[in-house]
C-alpha cells in the first residue's frame, strides 16, 4: 500500500497525545470509514433504512452503497490508489455522499473543500494536497477552471452534474459515465489505525488554509463519542442542517456522526428558511443543527408558524456565540432549547457541549465530552480560578497535525509548535470555566481586542449591537490606536429602510450602554452591505480587520 512520506508530517516529538475514552477502546486497529459508516449497516441488515433524504428523493443505505461501490471501482481504474488525495468540491447531495464513500472505501483521503475559495485559494490546497483528482459540481467549476493552469501535480477534474460534452471539451471527467461503468461489487481496503482518513483544511481565517490530518481510528472513535453524547442517532432518526458535506464542519457533522449511528441526514444544497422549514416538515427531522444565524433567520421567518416542527426532538448550535438571547427566544418559539457546543477543525469535530448538563447553560459551550481532558492556563501554563479568563487547552481522540509542514519557510512546522505542548492542543480559544465545570467561550484569542489593559471580546459586543432593531449584522474587531493600544471597530449591516449616519452610530452606542460595559463600547463604525463568512456562516474577522 502507498504510503504517505513521513516528511509529510511533523516529527512524532511534535505530535498531540492522542486519548481513547476507556468506552471506545473496543474500535478495531485495522479498518475503513466506508466500511465501518456504510457497509455494515447492509451487513447488519439496516440495508432498506433509509440514509440519505435529499428534496423529494429517498436513498437507501443499500443504494447508496451500490453507487459507492460503482464510483470506487471507476476511481480505481482511473488510477487512485490508497492514500492518494481526492479533493470535493461538492454541494449537499447524495452525488457528495457517494464521493465520499467512494474515496474511503479504496483507502485513499478525502480532501473537502470550500466552495467560497477564490482561484487562488483553491490552487494553493490542490497542490498542497498533491490531489490526483478533484470532483467537483458544474456550477462551482469557475475558479477551479481558473486555477487549472497553476495545478503543479496534473490533477484532474471530475465534473458532476455539467453537460458531458462541454466537460470533456475542458479536458473533465464525467462523474455520471464513471459511475455507470463502474462496477458494482468492491470490497474496502482495510487501513492501519494510524493511515490518514480525511484532511480537513481549515477555513483561512488567518491566512492561506493549514491541511489538518486526522487518522482513521481517531475519526470513529470521535464520531462514536460524539454520537453517544451529543446527537444520540440511531434508526429512524433524520439529522437535518446546511453545513456543507464538502468543508470540515459539515463533513463531521453529516458523513460521520449520523452514519456512525445508523440514522438518515436530510440534505439541503442552500440555506433558505423557507425551504429549511419544508424539509423540516417533509423528512421529518428529528435533530436539527446549524449556527446561530440560522436559527436567527429562521425565527425571522414569518411563516414558521405555518410548518410542522413537532419532529424535531434535539437542536444543536456551535461555530459562533449562540447567546442567551437567542436560546431563550428559539426556546419560546419552539419549545426546544439548543444545545451549543465547540469543536475545531484541528481536532476533527465536537469537544464540549451543553448536552452534558440537564438543561441548556445560558452563554456556555457545556462541558467536555467524557474522556476529553480540558484546562483554562494562563500564560504561564497555570490552571486559572474558576472564572478566570485562560487559554483553553485540550486532549481529546484527534488533535492537532499539520499537513505538509516543512513548506513555505516552514510556515506549519512553527504553527505545530505553537499548537501543541506537552501533548495538549492549544485551539487559542480564550474562555473561562465555572465551578460547575462549564466553559464559557470569549473570543478566539487572535480576535481578542486589547484596549487600554481592558481584554474585550469581540462575541460580546457583536451580540449587543444585534439587539438593536435596525441591525441585521454585525461583526467586530480591534484597529491600531496609538493611545489605547487598540480600539473597537464596529462593522454593520442595517435593514432596510435605515441608514448609517453619525447620528445613528451614536443612538447605537446609548442603546449599548444597557448591555455592555462603556469600555467596550466600538468606538469606530463602519456601513457595509454584507459581512464575509465561511460556507457555514463563520464570521471571518480576518478579513474585517483588513
Amino acid at each position: 500500500m502507498a504510503k504517505v512520506p513521513e516528511n509529510y508530517l511533523p516529527p512524532k516529538e511534535m505530535w498531540p497525545e492522542y486519548v481513547v475514552p476507556e468506552e471506545f477502546a473496543d474500535t478495531p486497529m485495522e479498518l475503513n470509514l466506508a466500511d465501518y459508516l456504510l457497509d455494515r449497516h447492509v451487513r447488519e441488515g439496516r440495508g432498506d433504512n433509509p440514509a440519505v433524504k435529499f428534496m423529494d428523493k429517498v436513498f437507501t443505505f443499500a443504494q447508496i452503497q451500490q453507487m459507492v461501490n460503482k464510483f470506487g471501482n471507476a476511481l480505481k481504474e482511473a488510477g487512485v490508489e490508497p492514500q492518494d488525495r481526492v479533493g470535493i468540491r461538492l454541494v449537499n447531495s447524495p452525488q457528495a455522499l457517494v464521493t465520499i464513500f467512494a474515496i474511503e472505501k479504496i483507502g485513499a483521503i478525502p480532501v473537502p473543500t470550500s466552495p467560497l475559495w477564490s482561484k487562488e485559494e483553491v490552487a494553493f490546497v490542490v497542490n498542497n494536497a498533491e490531489m490526483k483528482y478533484f470532483a467537483v459540481n458544474a456550477p462551482l467549476l469557475p475558479p477551479v477552471e481558473e486555477a487549472k493552469p497553476d495545478f503543479e501535480y496534473g490533477t484532474r477534474v471530475i465534473v458532476i452534474g455539467g453537460n458531458p460534452d462541454e466537460v470533456k471539451a475542458q479536458g473533465n471527467l464525467v462523474f455520471e459515465e464513471m459511475l455507470e461503468k463502474g462496477s458494482p461489487d468492491l470490497d474496502a481496503v482495510m487501513l492501519k489505525a494510524d493511515d490518514i482518513g480525511v484532511i480537513l483544511y481549515t477555513s483561512g481565517t488567518t491566512g492561506m488554509p493549514k491541511g489538518c490530518v486526522h487518522f482513521v481510528r481517531p475519526i470513529i472513535i470521535e464520531a462514536r463519542l460524539v454520537n453517544k453524547y451529543v446527537y444520540n442517532l440511531g434508526p429512524g432518526d433524520v439529522l437535518g442542517g446546511a453545513a456543507p458535506v464538502s468543508f470540515a464542519a459539515g463533513f463531521g457533522t453529516f458523513t460521520l456522526i449520523p452514519f456512525e449511528g445508523g440514522s438518515a441526514i436530510s440534505l439541503i444544497p442552500k440555506f433558505a428558511p423557507a425551504d429549511m422549514m419544508d424539509l423540516i416538515q417533509k423528512h421529518k427531522i428529528t435533530v436539527l443543527t446549524g449556527l446561530p444565524t440560522a436559527y436567527r433567520a429562521l425565527m425571522k421567518f414569518p411563516d414558521f408558524k405555518k410548518y410542522d416542527f413537532s419532529s424535531v426532538r434535539l437542536c444543536t448550535s456551535g461555530g459562533d456565540a449562540l447567546g442567551a438571547e437567542t436560546l431563550e427566544a428559539w426556546t419560546q418559539l419552539t419549545g426546544q432549547p439548543i444545545w451549543e457546543g465547540l469543536g475545531g477543525t484541528e481536532m476533527l469535530h465536537l469537544l464540549t457541549s451543553n448536552t452534558m448538563n440537564p438543561e441548556p447553560v445560558p452563554n456556555s459551550i457545556g462541558k467536555a465530552l467524557p474522556g476529553v481532558q480540558i484546562r483554562v492556563v494562563d500564560p504561564e501554563w497555570n490552571d486559572c480560578k474558576p472564572n478566570e479568563v485562560g487559554s483553553m487547552i485540550i486532549k481529546g481522540p484527534s488533535g492537532t497535525l499539520y499537513w505538509k509542514p516543512y513548506v513555505d519557510d516552514e510556515r506549519l512546522l512553527k504553527s505545530q509548535q505553537k499548537g501543541v505542548k506537552n501533548g495538549w492542543n492549544q485551539m487559542g480559544d480564550a474562555v473561562y470555566m465555572n465551578e460547575d465545570g462549564n466553559l464559557f467561550f470569549v473570543s478566539r484569542e487572535d480576535d481578542m481586542i486589547k484596549s487600554s489593559g481592558y481584554r474585550i471580546g469581540p462575541a460580546e459586543v457583536e451580540e449587543a449591537i444585534l439587539k438593536h432593531p435596525a441591525v441585521a449584522d454585525a461583526g467586530v474587531v480591534g484597529v491600531p490606536d496609538p493611545e489605547k493600544g487598540q480600539v473597537t471597530k464596529a462593522f454593520v449591516v442595517l435593514k432596510p429602510g435605515h441608514e448609517g449616519s453619525d447620528e445613528f452610530f451614536e443612538e447605537l452606542k446609548e442603546f449599548l450602554k444597557q448591555h455592555i460595559a462603556v469600555y467596550k463600547l466600538p468606538r469606530l463604525i463602519e456601513y457595509v452591505d454584507a459581512l464575509p463568512r465561511t460556507p457555514t456562516g463563520k464570521l471571518l474577522r480576518r478579513k474585517l480587520r483588513k
